[in-house]
């Protein structure tokens, strides 16, 4: 056999496929609206993993296509922390997602996503006093259900919430929010038009702060310090944060380029500034292929409590490098 032509060809194949995909990935994106007009909807339960994908044999207590429990008359719960805040019949939470969009309504939460995340369907809905009739829609899911929508925005229950009250989906992946009345996001819930991708901030989606102990890192709109996960590899990109993981590290969210100052937000074909589509459904932003994380026990802009935790979570420069990591 002619080694040398083997070879050859192998590496013309590598380099192929090394410029077909950026970080190594295969990377792919993933219904219209009208006025509806009310059975109790069952309890959810809960027994996922609290992220976008709900592990082996998690129930939530419901049906997680949008044919499932109905949400009977939408009403209005008041609270000091997250102001108004739209509930189903029997008081449970109903969120929004920053992926999916109002106009035209369009739903992007399918299979793990919709387990954790059960689509509330358009049928048997009705509003309450504080809930504006005209705002009620709904929109064709491509299994073709029909999910309920307000002000545009499809909504969901978190398989989490086991009570009426719960608010224990606001602000998961910094994509998920309590729904005020009118279909925005709740007053306590990242603030923002309701447009998707605002937080209500002055600063880009992403962007840098000098530490006094770090030098320049990256933070996102909050102004929260943004970490990578020495345990995910860049090529090919993955994460190896899973599970009960994003609890405490949840993914950020994708960024629009013209939504940053001071990154790199180059992509070459090879290592760049990609979203990663994870397994779990979610996608997430990465800077010179490495995904990016915020760290759930920072609770002001300026912490950085995650810094180095377990050797490995250390806050990403600009250039993607793990700052402050033992050489």
């Amino acid at each position: 056999m002619n080694t040398s032509w083997r070879s050859g060809a192998l590496a013309a194949a590598a380099c192929v496929l090394a410029l077909t995909t950026a970080c190594g990935q295969d990377t792919s994106p993933s219904s219209s609206s009208r006025n509806v007009g009310a059975a109790a909807p069952a309890g959810v339960g809960s027994g996922t993993d609290g992220y976008g994908s709900a592990p082996a044999g998690a129930g939530t207590g419901q049906d997680t296509a949008a044919g499932g429990a109905p949400a009977g008359a939408l009403t209005v719960s008041s609270s000091a922390e997250y102001g108004e805040v739209l509930t189903d019949g029997a008081g449970f939470t109903l969120y929004r997602f920053d992926e999916d969009t109002a106009e035209p309504p369009k739903t992007t939460c399918e299979g793990d996503c919709a387990t954790t995340w059960p689509p509330v369907p358009a049928s048997g809905a009705t509003a309450a006093e504080g809930v504006d009739t005209s705002l009620l829609g709904e929109v064709t899911r491509p299994d073709g259900t029909k999910q309920l929508t307000v002000g545009g925005w499809p909504m969901y229950r978190y398989a989490k919430d086991t009570k009426a009250g719960d608010v224990k989906g606001q602000g998961v992946g910094n994509t998920w929010y309590a729904s005020a009345p009118d279909g925005k996001k709740a007053t306590g819930a990242g603030g923002g038009d309701g447009s998707g991708g605002g937080t209500g901030g002055d600063l880009p989606g992403l962007s840098t702060r000098v530490d006094p102990e770090l030098g320049e890192i990256v933070v996102d709109a909050e102004g929260m310090t943004v970490y990578r996960f020495e345990k995910d590899t860049p090529w090919p990109m993955k994460s190896a944060c899973i599970g009960a993981c994003l609890e405490k590290w949840p993914v950020v969210a994708p960024v629009d380029a013209a939504d940053t100052k001071g990154i790199d937000n180059k992509n070459d074909g090879r290592r760049g500034y990609v979203v990663l589509d994870r397994p779990d459904g979610l996608k997430q932003q990465s800077i010179d292929c490495w995904p990016l994380y915020t760290f759930a026990g920072d609770k002001k802009p300026g912490d950085i409590n995650g810094q180095g935790v377990g050797g490995t979570w250390y806050a990403i420069s600009p250039e993607g490098k793990a700052v402050g990591k033992p050489q």
